[in-house]
């Protein structure tokens, strides 16, 4: 840099030459993903920390307003424990995975509809009348059936958990063709195994129901929000943590991972092997850690990406 285009570090041309430059980094991810649908998990810290859910809310704003479709999923992990600690209710958790009594279903059902999707879709709107809120029972969004889980080789009944078994995206691709954000609770009718309707209501988890609405959209790419940096080759040395991985080398380290991570990483698993480009694992506590990872081209967290392996002039981060 020339003399006299050198700053000094006080100067305020600095600040306005950074955000610049920050700007055209982004301009061909914006570009790529310009008219494209991206579905974005919202969970963990992000969703507790007030500092931290006005950043999503932005972010969401922001990618709806440069072309590209959001679609946010949610879970509510914490505001389900805290409500239930309020009832007396203990909550357990086996092999990742909550265990959903009926009297735990009601506190989920209500929490997750009544509170969490209710206090995002103010977040959002207070940017303008772009946020519409679904659940997995509107409009026959999400269809499914129990889950079933194992732990140490002995299968445990995880009571009114499910597994999602299908997905009519007709009602959210309606939302997104009128210019509108749907915002997804993960609570889904039961259906059997003759596809007929149980009038029973299941607790889904968030990543995994997230990962089949973005298969099923066909979606650009599917973003995960947590309470850790990303995906760790030796936890707890945090100088192994993996920016990129295929999937079936991720495949291959999948019962070797923490509880907390396998529902997680099998969801971006999922989504991957059902046509999604890319599927990534990022560090929700971090703000706006979301929008950096769609529109600069190191990206943060972990992107697990299809096995035949990146494309002429695909890199992690956005992930073109």
């Amino acid at each position: 840099m020339s003399e006299t285009t050198t700053y000094r570090a006080s100067d305020p041309r600095l600040s306005a030459a950074t955000k610049a430059a920050t700007l055209i980094e982004a301009l061909p991810w914006m570009q790529r993903f310009a008219g494209e649908t991206i579905v974005i998990k919202y969970g963990g810290n992000a969703m507790i920390d007030d500092d931290l859910r006005r950043a999503f809310a932005q972010d969401v704003v922001f990618l709806r307003h440069v072309g590209v479709n959001p679609v946010v999923v949610h879970g509510g992990g914490p505001q389900i424990n805290a409500m239930l600690e309020t009832l007396g209710v203990e909550s357990v958790f086996r092999g990742g995975y909550r265990v959903t009594t009926e009297e735990t279903m009601d506190v989920v059902r209500m929490v997750l509809t009544g509170q969490v999707g209710r206090e995002l879709i103010g977040l959002i709107n207070s940017h303008g009348p772009y946020a519409v809120g679904l659940s997995g029972e509107d409009a026959a969004l999400l269809r499914a059936a129990r889950q079933r889980a194992e732990v140490d080789g002995e299968e445990i009944d995880l009571g009114l958990v499910g597994e999602v078994t299908g997905v009519n995206p007709q009602g959210v691709e309606d939302l997104l063709a009128a210019g509108r954000i749907p915002v997804i609770s993960t609570v889904a009718p039961e259906f059997d195994q003759q596809g007929r309707p149980t009038g029973q209501v299941l607790n889904v988890n968030a990543d995994i129901a997230a990962a089949a609405v973005a298969s099923a959209l066909g979606a650009a790419k599917l973003i995960m929000l947590t309470d850790v940096e990303g995906l760790y080759a030796d936890w707890p040395d945090r100088d192994s943590l993996i920016s990129s991985i295929s999937a079936s080398e991720l495949r291959a380290m999948l019962p070797e991972l923490a509880s907390g991570m396998i529902p997680k990483m099998t969801a971006a698993l999922h989504a991957v092997d059902a046509g999604v480009s890319r599927a990534a694992v990022v560090d929700g506590r971090e703000p706006h850690s979301m929008l950096l990872e769609i529109v600069t081209a190191e990206g943060v967290g972990t992107e697990v990406h299809p096995d035949r392996g990146a494309a002429a002039g695909e890199t992690a981060g956005g992930g073109v």
